[in-house]
């Protein structure tokens, strides 16, 4: 007769092997990958006219919005996710710094996951990929670069991605406008730390 402790224990053994087989890796060192060179690249190609004049011009347009306004811009975006017609977010998508950011973004072959630049209220002007949401102004990424220094950076704590298996950060940088070089709006660029960890020779 087979004993019951001994099923017991054969009935375990999958699970415990699954949940290690399953848990996320030790997260990369961000402080030691994403280097002064590193983002020095990403300010290099931010220079490109196209980024200044875009945040410039729609700060012309939406420099004024109420708060109100710009929840209500954030609130159709999120239903427009949803929806068949998609006037905001594919008017985004067509504009010039969109189509730039999306071909830096394949040039860079996978180093970059997703790239978004805002204007003065934290609202989305470029993309390379449809965000959660069209408002950023009351997320970090906004908080801690525009209104703290024309060249502020912050780079956010990695997270995990289970699909891509890979680590991602953000790095949130100040955009200074290069004529008058106060800032007119913020950028996010989120790094693949595991391809950026690869390149740098660092090992997985």
């Amino acid at each position: 007769m087979v004993s019951k402790k001994w099923l017991i224990g054969l009935c375990l053994i999958p699970l415990t092997f699954t949940a290690a087989y399953s848990a996320e890796p030790t997260p990369p060192d961000t402080n030691a990958l994403v280097t002064q060179d590193v983002i020095s690249k990403v300010r290099d190609w931010l220079t490109n006219p196209i980024v200044g004049l875009s945040i410039n011009t729609q700060n012309d347009v939406r420099g004024s919005l109420s708060q109100a306004q710009i929840d209500e811009l954030d609130q159709q975006w999120r239903a427009e996710r949803e929806a068949k017609d998609k006037p905001l977010i594919s008017a985004t998508l067509a504009a010039p710094l969109s189509v730039y950011l999306l071909r830096v973004q394949a040039q860079n072959l996978g180093l970059y996951t997703e790239i978004f630049v805002m204007d003065a209220n934290g609202l989305n002007v470029g993309q390379s990929s449809i965000t959660s949401d069209y408002w950023q102004g009351d997320e970090a990424k906004f908080q801690k670069t525009f209104p703290v220094a024309r060249d502020a950076v912050f780079i956010d704590e990695p997270e995990w991605d289970e699909d891509r298996k890979i680590w991602r950060a953000q790095v949130n940088m100040t955009i200074a406008d290069p004529e008058t070089d106060k800032a007119i709006g913020a950028a996010t660029v989120e790094l693949n730390l595991t391809e950026l960890q690869r390149r740098a020779g660092f090992g997985s």
